[in-house]
């Protein structure tokens, strides 16, 4: 199926994109449970083709059918919202304290579009589409919950394929970009306890102060980083959070200091070799002041690497559809993290990025993904729809 004339079509349904985008942004919902979400959606692709909904983990597949057997695609969206509240501005405003600020609310539009033209087309399909609308993106690990329930096998075989994409209200409007290997990397947390012994302030010597090793183990962080781990392969630990005392008292020496950092990595190597050192290291500076570290790591999403012929695959597309000034092959991975990672882990496949900057903002002004401040361009959904339906009857044949 030619993607000029899947993008001529998808055209066509611009407004009701829009319409749907916006009611999704006006009822955003967080982690895994998604009602009105899922409610939305399961109403927007009813008779496009078997549907299985998992409501524990407010998860959705749409099981599409082509006119001809053949393997399966699969062409995920998320759709769970954030916990800030907004401050846009715009008449469709969320009002709930949570916010499509990643723009998901995009994403599940330009799924449902992508369903759609499937469905129009598919006497054309030589195989099967299977649409994955998915929750829980947001660190809650949805991805992986929909693999672990075989969620992915809905037609009875691994599908051949996977693709997604993700706008970003800083890359400008209709720019498509990825590329092949790491794109994104690995994202988890750390928390770590440094537990000594209570005591008065003005004689620190009669306990065990646990913020001074503390902080001293939170300054040999970045030359750990910095001095025992490859540049070219780079390893990112930030302190997001320290906690110590009372901020009403300051003659009192803590029994527990603690901090919380995120870890991002771009290897498998690297991702086991950061937590072992500083485990290492918090345990030692403990030791050092004689108090004792406790060192928790959380789940964390795996290293998000594209595969080469999928990514070409997208270029091609793109050129074909839209124009190859539309395509920009990224030149270096971001530290983001993206649980679709785990999707083309288990069978090959591309992430892409989409421009969607607001057009009748300067660019100096743009709000990045995540602040409650961003601004989306409704009007590139159409394409992105386009591209999604073009990779999966493109990988089918």
């Amino acid at each position: 199926m030619d993607i000029t004339s899947l993008a001529q079509q998808a055209q066509t349904m611009s407004y009701q994109l829009t319409e749907l985008r916006r009611t999704l942004h006006q009822i955003p919902e967080f982690g895994l449970e998604l009602p009105n979400t899922l409610a939305t959606i399961a109403h927007e692709v009813e008779g496009l083709g078997e549907i299985a909904i998992d409501q524990e983990i407010s998860c959705l597949t749409v099981l599409i059918r082509g006119a001809k057997p053949g393997p399966t695609v699969l062409l995920r969206a998320d759709m769970d919202a954030l916990a800030v509240t907004e401050d846009t501005g715009l008449d469709f405003a969320s009002t709930n304290g949570y916010m499509h600020a990643c723009g998901h609310d995009l994403h599940m539009a330009m799924g449902v579009g992508a369903a759609r033209l499937v469905h129009a087309n598919r006497e054309h399909l030589n195989g099967n589409v299977l649409m994955f609308f998915q929750s829980g993106e947001e660190g809650h690990g949805g991805a992986d919950l929909m693999l672990q329930r075989k969620m992915h096998l809905a037609s009875g075989e691994m599908p051949i394929a996977a693709y997604g994409i993700h706008v970003f209200s800083v890359i400008p409007s209709g720019i498509f970009t990825t590329k092949p290997g790491p794109m994104m990397a690995s994202a988890g947390d750390m928390i770590v306890r440094f537990k000594g012994q209570a005591g008065h302030g003005s004689m620190p010597w009669t306990g065990k102060d646990p913020v001074t090793p503390m902080v001293q183990a939170i300054a040999n962080i970045q030359p750990l980083v910095a001095k025992s781990f490859n540049a070219f392969d780079q390893v990112i630990v930030n302190v997001g959070w320290i906690q110590a005392g009372d901020t009403h008292t300051t003659n009192v020496i803590p029994e527990v200091a603690a901090f919380g950092a995120t870890i991002r990595t771009f290897s498998t190597a690297h991702f086991d070799r950061i937590r072992r050192e500083l485990t290492q290291l918090m345990e030692a500076t403990a030791q050092g002041f004689g108090v004792t570290a406790e060192v928790e790591f959380f789940p964390a999403s795996k290293v998000l690497n594209n595969h080469k012929e999928s990514v070409q695959r997208v270029e091609a597309l793109v050129a074909q559809g839209f124009g190859a000034e539309r395509f920009h092959h990224m030149e270096h991975p971001i530290p983001g993290g993206e649980d679709f990672s785990s999707i083309v882990e288990v069978m090959p496949g591309a992430f892409i990025f989409l421009g969607a900057a607001d057009p009748n903002t300067p660019p100096n002004k743009w709000e990045s993904n995540h602040s409650n401040r961003a601004v989306y361009n409704e009007a590139v959904m159409p394409d992105g729809a386009a591209l999604l339906a073009a990779l999966a009857f493109d990988a089918l044949g």
